[in-house]
C-alpha cells in the first residue's frame, strides 16, 4: 500500500477535496506507486499561460481556462524503481486504480488517456 509524500500533498493544496480523497484511496489499491508533479495541482492563470506558451498545455489560462485553475483537475506520474515514470504501461495501471476509486466514490472523472482528439495520460478532471 502506497501513500502520498509530503511534497505531493503540498502540490494538491487547493484541489477539490473529493479528488484528494480519490487519490488517497487509489494509492491503497494501485499496483503502481504514484505522485503529483510540480504543476499537477492548482495553477494560476499566469502559470497556465506559461505552460501554454511552452506547448505543454492546450489551455492559455485566460480565453481557454484549464480545470487546474479551479481545482477540478490533477496530474500524476508513476513512481517505478525509485524514479518518476510517464510510461503508458505505468500510467495505465495508475489510471485503473484512480478510475475505480472515482466510481466507488460517485465522482464523474475523465482521464486524459481516453480522450479522442489527443492523449494526456497523466491528467484527470471532474467531468462537467
Amino acid at each position: 500500500m502506497f501513500k502520498l509524500s509530503e511534497k505531493s500533498k503540498s502540490r494538491l493544496e487547493g484541489v477539490d477535496l473529493q479528488l484528494i480523497i480519490c487519490i488517497e484511496m487509489a494509492l491503497k489499491v494501485s499496483k503502481v506507486d504514484f505522485g503529483i508533479p510540480a504543476d499537477g495541482g492548482i495553477r494560476t492563470a499566469k502559470r497556465q499561460k506559461e505552460l501554454f506558451d511552452k506547448g505543454a498545455s492546450k489551455c492559455d489560462g485566460y480565453t481557454n481556462k484549464s480545470y487546474h485553475q479551479t481545482g477540478k483537475a490533477f496530474d500524476v506520474f508513476a513512481y517505478v524503481d525509485g524514479k518518476a515514470s510517464w510510461q503508458p504501461e505505468h500510467l495505465t495501471k495508475v489510471a485503473a486504480a484512480i478510475l475505480q476509486c472515482a466510481v466507488q466514490l460517485g465522482i464523474q472523472l475523465e482521464w486524459g488517456g481516453l480522450w479522442k482528439n489527443f492523449t494526456d495520460m497523466p491528467h484527470f478532471q471532474i467531468a462537467e
